[in-house]
Protein backbone atom coordinates (compact mmCIF):
# COMPACT_ATOMS: atom_id res chain seq x y z
CA UNK A 1 0.00 0.00 0.00
CA UNK A 2 0.59 3.76 -0.49
CA UNK A 3 1.69 5.36 2.69
CA UNK A 4 -0.37 8.31 4.30
CA UNK A 5 2.77 10.54 3.89
CA UNK A 6 2.66 9.92 0.01
CA UNK A 7 -0.81 10.29 -0.19
CA UNK A 8 -0.50 13.76 2.22
CA UNK A 9 2.33 15.27 -0.47
CA UNK A 10 0.17 13.68 -3.58
CA UNK A 11 -2.57 16.31 -2.35
CA UNK A 12 -0.41 19.36 -3.33
CA UNK A 13 -0.20 17.87 -7.50
CA UNK A 14 -4.50 16.67 -7.51
CA UNK A 15 -5.23 16.88 -11.09
CA UNK A 16 -8.03 18.93 -10.94
CA UNK A 17 -8.58 20.27 -14.38
CA UNK A 18 -6.51 19.65 -18.06
CA UNK A 19 -6.02 22.04 -20.80
CA UNK A 20 -4.35 19.96 -23.65
CA UNK A 21 -6.58 21.57 -26.98
CA UNK A 22 -3.90 20.61 -29.25
CA UNK A 23 -5.08 16.97 -28.51
CA UNK A 24 -8.64 18.27 -30.28
CA UNK A 25 -12.21 19.70 -29.16
CA UNK A 26 -12.96 19.24 -25.02
CA UNK A 27 -16.02 17.75 -23.47
CA UNK A 28 -15.42 17.88 -19.44
CA UNK A 29 -17.09 15.02 -17.62
CA UNK A 30 -17.62 15.17 -14.01
CA UNK A 31 -14.32 12.67 -13.70
CA UNK A 32 -12.87 12.67 -17.37
CA UNK A 33 -11.84 15.05 -19.91
CA UNK A 34 -12.08 13.98 -23.49
CA UNK A 35 -10.34 14.91 -26.27
CA UNK A 36 -11.58 14.46 -28.97
CA UNK A 37 -9.14 14.24 -32.40
CA UNK A 38 -10.01 14.99 -36.18
CA UNK A 39 -8.95 11.06 -37.32
CA UNK A 40 -11.93 9.36 -35.23
CA UNK A 41 -10.13 9.38 -31.75
CA UNK A 42 -10.69 10.49 -28.47
CA UNK A 43 -8.16 10.87 -25.83
CA UNK A 44 -9.40 10.50 -22.14
CA UNK A 45 -7.86 12.18 -19.27
CA UNK A 46 -9.16 10.70 -15.60
CA UNK A 47 -8.46 13.52 -13.11
CA UNK A 48 -8.50 13.32 -10.07
CA UNK A 49 -11.80 14.92 -9.36
CA UNK A 50 -14.49 12.62 -7.47
CA UNK A 51 -18.28 13.17 -7.89
CA UNK A 52 -21.73 11.66 -6.40
CA UNK A 53 -24.88 13.00 -6.14
CA UNK A 54 -24.19 13.97 -9.73
CA UNK A 55 -21.83 16.78 -8.34
CA UNK A 56 -18.17 17.16 -8.59
CA UNK A 57 -17.11 17.37 -5.02
CA UNK A 58 -12.90 18.15 -5.00
CA UNK A 59 -10.56 15.89 -5.65
CA UNK A 60 -8.51 12.90 -4.02
CA UNK A 61 -4.86 12.55 -4.43
CA UNK A 62 -3.91 9.88 -7.21
CA UNK A 63 -7.47 8.67 -8.02
CA UNK A 64 -6.98 9.28 -11.31
CA UNK A 65 -3.98 6.91 -11.97
CA UNK A 66 -5.98 4.46 -9.93
CA UNK A 67 -9.17 4.64 -11.99
CA UNK A 68 -7.17 4.67 -15.08
CA UNK A 69 -5.38 1.48 -14.53
CA UNK A 70 -8.53 -0.57 -13.22
CA UNK A 71 -10.23 0.30 -16.07
CA UNK A 72 -7.42 -0.62 -18.54
CA UNK A 73 -6.78 -4.20 -16.40
CA UNK A 74 -10.63 -4.90 -16.28
CA UNK A 75 -10.97 -3.36 -20.89
CA UNK A 76 -8.08 -6.15 -21.16
CA UNK A 77 -9.69 -9.41 -18.69
CA UNK A 78 -13.23 -9.15 -20.50
CA UNK A 79 -12.34 -7.86 -24.05
CA UNK A 80 -13.31 -11.65 -24.80
CA UNK A 81 -17.18 -10.99 -23.38
CA UNK A 82 -17.61 -7.39 -24.71
CA UNK A 83 -15.49 -4.99 -27.16
CA UNK A 84 -14.49 -1.83 -25.69
CA UNK A 85 -13.16 1.73 -27.19
CA UNK A 86 -9.39 1.17 -25.83
CA UNK A 87 -6.25 1.58 -28.53
CA UNK A 88 -3.76 2.44 -26.06
CA UNK A 89 -2.79 3.74 -22.59
CA UNK A 90 0.28 5.88 -23.47
CA UNK A 91 -0.32 7.46 -19.98
CA UNK A 92 -1.33 6.50 -16.36
CA UNK A 93 -4.43 9.05 -16.31
CA UNK A 94 -4.76 8.76 -19.92
CA UNK A 95 -6.46 6.33 -22.10
CA UNK A 96 -6.42 6.45 -25.89
CA UNK A 97 -10.11 4.97 -27.70
CA UNK A 98 -11.62 4.61 -30.86
CA UNK A 99 -14.26 8.13 -30.96
CA UNK A 100 -18.02 6.71 -29.97
CA UNK A 101 -21.19 7.98 -29.94
CA UNK A 102 -22.73 7.41 -26.57
CA UNK A 103 -25.27 5.44 -26.00
CA UNK A 104 -27.88 7.93 -24.16
CA UNK A 105 -28.56 5.64 -21.11
CA UNK A 106 -26.77 4.03 -18.39
CA UNK A 107 -26.36 0.45 -18.02
CA UNK A 108 -26.56 -0.35 -14.15
CA UNK A 109 -26.56 -3.60 -12.72
CA UNK A 110 -27.46 -4.21 -8.95
CA UNK A 111 -26.98 -7.48 -6.99
CA UNK A 112 -27.81 -6.17 -3.42
CA UNK A 113 -30.81 -3.79 -2.26
CA UNK A 114 -28.13 -0.61 -0.99
CA UNK A 115 -27.50 2.63 -1.43
CA UNK A 116 -28.34 6.43 0.32
CA UNK A 117 -28.70 8.06 -2.95
CA UNK A 118 -32.43 9.20 -4.03
CA UNK A 119 -32.28 6.97 -7.34
CA UNK A 120 -30.95 3.69 -4.95
CA UNK A 121 -32.89 0.96 -5.21
CA UNK A 122 -32.69 1.00 -1.17
CA UNK A 123 -34.52 4.49 -1.09
CA UNK A 124 -37.19 3.35 -3.28
CA UNK A 125 -37.67 -0.19 -1.55
CA UNK A 126 -37.45 1.68 1.72
CA UNK A 127 -40.54 4.17 1.16
CA UNK A 128 -42.81 0.90 0.29
CA UNK A 129 -42.40 0.74 -3.45
CA UNK A 130 -41.47 -2.82 -4.87
CA UNK A 131 -41.38 -2.45 -8.80
CA UNK A 132 -38.13 -0.87 -9.21
CA UNK A 133 -37.73 -0.04 -13.38
CA UNK A 134 -39.84 -2.81 -14.27
CA UNK A 135 -38.67 -5.66 -11.61
CA UNK A 136 -40.81 -6.69 -8.96
CA UNK A 137 -38.80 -7.23 -5.34
CA UNK A 138 -39.73 -9.58 -2.88
CA UNK A 139 -41.34 -8.35 0.40
CA UNK A 140 -39.25 -8.30 3.74
CA UNK A 141 -35.71 -7.27 2.67
CA UNK A 142 -33.12 -5.67 4.58
CA UNK A 143 -30.76 -2.95 3.70
CA UNK A 144 -27.78 -4.74 1.75
CA UNK A 145 -29.56 -8.00 1.42
CA UNK A 146 -28.67 -9.91 -1.66
CA UNK A 147 -31.35 -9.72 -4.45
CA UNK A 148 -32.54 -13.10 -5.93
CA UNK A 149 -30.85 -12.61 -8.87
CA UNK A 150 -28.99 -9.37 -10.75
CA UNK A 151 -30.99 -7.06 -12.11
CA UNK A 152 -30.61 -4.43 -15.07
CA UNK A 153 -32.17 -0.81 -13.46
CA UNK A 154 -30.86 1.80 -16.73
CA UNK A 155 -31.14 5.54 -16.40
CA UNK A 156 -31.47 8.32 -18.52
CA UNK A 157 -28.60 10.17 -19.08
CA UNK A 158 -29.08 13.78 -17.71
CA UNK A 159 -27.60 17.20 -18.60
CA UNK A 160 -24.31 18.24 -17.09
CA UNK A 161 -25.91 19.90 -13.69
CA UNK A 162 -28.96 17.74 -13.57
CA UNK A 163 -29.27 14.43 -12.20
CA UNK A 164 -30.00 10.71 -13.83
CA UNK A 165 -33.39 9.55 -13.62
CA UNK A 166 -33.67 5.44 -13.37
CA UNK A 167 -36.14 3.70 -15.20
CA UNK A 168 -37.59 0.31 -17.35
CA UNK A 169 -36.67 -0.99 -20.49
CA UNK A 170 -40.11 -0.03 -21.34
CA UNK A 171 -40.08 3.51 -20.47
CA UNK A 172 -36.35 3.60 -22.12
CA UNK A 173 -38.04 2.76 -25.18
CA UNK A 174 -40.65 4.96 -25.16
CA UNK A 175 -38.68 7.96 -24.92
CA UNK A 176 -37.18 6.92 -28.45
CA UNK A 177 -33.55 7.89 -27.16
CA UNK A 178 -32.59 4.53 -28.08
CA UNK A 179 -33.28 1.42 -30.42
CA UNK A 180 -35.12 -1.81 -28.83
CA UNK A 181 -31.99 -3.53 -30.81
CA UNK A 182 -29.58 -1.40 -29.29
CA UNK A 183 -31.20 -1.59 -25.59
CA UNK A 184 -31.19 -5.37 -25.96
CA UNK A 185 -27.58 -5.71 -27.60
CA UNK A 186 -26.29 -3.41 -24.50
CA UNK A 187 -28.10 -5.18 -21.97
CA UNK A 188 -26.63 -8.48 -22.65
CA UNK A 189 -23.29 -7.38 -22.76
CA UNK A 190 -23.33 -5.43 -19.56
CA UNK A 191 -25.44 -8.88 -17.99
CA UNK A 192 -22.14 -10.71 -19.06
CA UNK A 193 -19.97 -8.35 -17.87
CA UNK A 194 -21.29 -8.33 -14.66
CA UNK A 195 -21.23 -11.92 -14.43
CA UNK A 196 -17.43 -11.90 -15.16
CA UNK A 197 -16.69 -9.61 -12.44
CA UNK A 198 -18.95 -11.19 -9.81
CA UNK A 199 -16.64 -14.34 -10.48
CA UNK A 200 -13.37 -12.15 -10.67
CA UNK A 201 -14.30 -10.47 -7.06
CA UNK A 202 -15.35 -13.41 -5.72
CA UNK A 203 -11.53 -14.60 -6.09
CA UNK A 204 -10.36 -12.03 -4.51
CA UNK A 205 -12.57 -11.99 -1.55
CA UNK A 206 -14.49 -9.34 -2.79
CA UNK A 207 -18.63 -8.51 -3.66
CA UNK A 208 -19.53 -6.82 -6.76
CA UNK A 209 -22.42 -5.25 -5.61
CA UNK A 210 -23.33 -3.00 -8.38
CA UNK A 211 -22.09 -1.16 -11.30
CA UNK A 212 -23.08 0.98 -13.94
CA UNK A 213 -21.52 0.62 -17.79
CA UNK A 214 -21.64 3.30 -20.64
CA UNK A 215 -21.68 2.41 -23.98
CA UNK A 216 -21.25 3.87 -27.17
CA UNK A 217 -21.12 3.00 -31.06
CA UNK A 218 -18.50 3.32 -33.47
CA UNK A 219 -18.75 4.68 -37.03
CA UNK A 220 -19.83 1.55 -38.53
CA UNK A 221 -22.66 0.86 -36.32
CA UNK A 222 -20.80 -1.78 -33.34
CA UNK A 223 -21.85 -1.26 -29.74
CA UNK A 224 -18.25 -1.05 -27.40
CA UNK A 225 -17.93 -0.43 -24.21
CA UNK A 226 -16.87 3.21 -23.25
CA UNK A 227 -15.31 5.51 -20.59
CA UNK A 228 -14.51 2.51 -17.76
CA UNK A 229 -15.38 -0.38 -15.90
CA UNK A 230 -15.31 -2.07 -12.69
CA UNK A 231 -14.07 1.17 -10.73
CA UNK A 232 -14.68 2.24 -7.21
CA UNK A 233 -16.29 5.38 -9.19
CA UNK A 234 -18.85 3.17 -11.27
CA UNK A 235 -19.03 -0.05 -8.64
CA UNK A 236 -19.68 -0.79 -5.44
CA UNK A 237 -17.54 -3.27 -3.64
CA UNK A 238 -17.94 -5.20 -0.57
CA UNK A 239 -15.99 -7.36 1.38
CA UNK A 240 -17.15 -10.76 1.69
CA UNK A 241 -15.10 -12.32 4.75
CA UNK A 242 -17.19 -9.68 7.20
CA UNK A 243 -20.38 -9.18 5.15
CA UNK A 244 -22.85 -11.55 7.21
CA UNK A 245 -20.97 -10.66 10.67
CA UNK A 246 -21.83 -6.87 9.91
CA UNK A 247 -25.38 -7.31 7.89
CA UNK A 248 -26.36 -9.55 11.21
CA UNK A 249 -25.28 -6.93 13.59
CA UNK A 250 -26.86 -4.14 11.50
CA UNK A 251 -23.93 -2.43 10.39
CA UNK A 252 -22.75 -1.66 6.75
CA UNK A 253 -20.57 -3.22 4.85
CA UNK A 254 -17.36 -3.29 4.92
CA UNK A 255 -16.27 -1.50 1.33
CA UNK A 256 -13.48 0.59 -0.61
CA UNK A 257 -15.42 2.52 -3.14
CA UNK A 258 -16.75 6.27 -3.45
CA UNK A 259 -19.59 4.89 -1.03
CA UNK A 260 -17.09 6.04 2.16
CA UNK A 261 -17.36 9.60 0.45
CA UNK A 262 -21.06 9.31 0.17
CA UNK A 263 -21.63 8.20 3.43
CA UNK A 264 -19.50 11.12 4.83
CA UNK A 265 -21.33 14.16 3.05
CA UNK A 266 -24.87 12.14 4.63
CA UNK A 267 -23.76 12.66 7.71
CA UNK A 268 -22.96 16.32 7.29
CA UNK A 269 -26.46 16.57 6.07
CA UNK A 270 -25.41 16.96 2.08
CA UNK A 271 -27.68 14.84 -0.22
CA UNK A 272 -26.91 16.47 -3.62
CA UNK A 273 -28.49 20.07 -3.69
CA UNK A 274 -27.16 23.07 -2.12
CA UNK A 275 -22.85 24.46 -1.02
CA UNK A 276 -20.82 21.31 -1.02
CA UNK A 277 -19.15 20.45 2.06
CA UNK A 278 -15.20 20.78 2.07
CA UNK A 279 -13.81 17.60 2.26
CA UNK A 280 -11.05 17.60 5.33
CA UNK A 281 -7.77 16.24 4.10
CA UNK A 282 -7.95 13.26 6.02
CA UNK A 283 -11.43 12.12 4.84
CA UNK A 284 -9.46 12.59 1.03
CA UNK A 285 -6.71 10.99 2.21
CA UNK A 286 -8.70 7.60 3.52
CA UNK A 287 -11.24 8.00 0.42
CA UNK A 288 -7.79 7.63 -1.99
CA UNK A 289 -6.31 4.61 0.37
CA UNK A 290 -9.37 2.53 0.09
CA UNK A 291 -9.18 3.66 -4.54
CA UNK A 292 -5.59 2.07 -4.32
CA UNK A 293 -6.60 -1.15 -1.75
CA UNK A 294 -9.04 -1.94 -4.08
CA UNK A 295 -6.87 -1.89 -7.22
CA UNK A 296 -4.57 -4.09 -5.77
CA UNK A 297 -7.09 -6.31 -4.00
CA UNK A 298 -8.79 -6.78 -7.64
CA UNK A 299 -5.63 -6.71 -10.19
CA UNK A 300 -3.42 -8.87 -7.66
CA UNK A 301 -0.75 -6.37 -8.03
CA UNK A 302 1.12 -3.17 -6.04
CA UNK A 303 0.30 0.19 -6.77
CA UNK A 304 3.30 2.15 -7.91
CA UNK A 305 2.08 5.78 -8.27
CA UNK A 306 3.77 8.05 -10.53
CA UNK A 307 4.57 11.09 -8.43
CA UNK A 308 5.32 13.88 -11.19
CA UNK A 309 3.47 16.77 -12.36
CA UNK A 310 0.96 15.81 -13.92
CA UNK A 311 0.21 18.21 -15.89
CA UNK A 312 4.18 18.30 -17.17
CA UNK A 313 4.44 14.38 -17.22
CA UNK A 314 1.08 13.79 -19.71
CA UNK A 315 2.24 16.55 -22.30
CA UNK A 316 5.41 14.56 -22.49
CA UNK A 317 3.66 11.19 -22.54
CA UNK A 318 1.35 12.40 -25.37
CA UNK A 319 3.72 13.97 -27.90
CA UNK A 320 6.31 10.75 -27.23
CA UNK A 321 3.33 8.77 -28.33
CA UNK A 322 2.44 10.82 -30.58
CA UNK A 323 5.74 10.95 -32.76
Amino acid sequence: MVDTDTLRNALRTTLDHTDFGALGAKYEGKVRDNYTTGDGRRYLVATDRISAFDRVLGTLPLKGQVLNLLAAHWFEATKHIAPNHVISVPDPNVVEAVECAPLPVEMVVRAYVTGVTSTSIWTHYARGERVFCGHRLPDGLRKNDRLPAPILTPSTKAPKGGHDVSASREEILAEGVVSARDFDEAAAMVMALFAFGQERCEERGLILVDTKYELGKTKDGRIVVIDEIHTPDSSRFWFAGTYDERRAGGEEPESFDKEYVRRWLAAAGFSGDGPIPAIPDEVRIEAARRYIEAFETITGQAFVPNLEDPQARIRRNLKIAAS
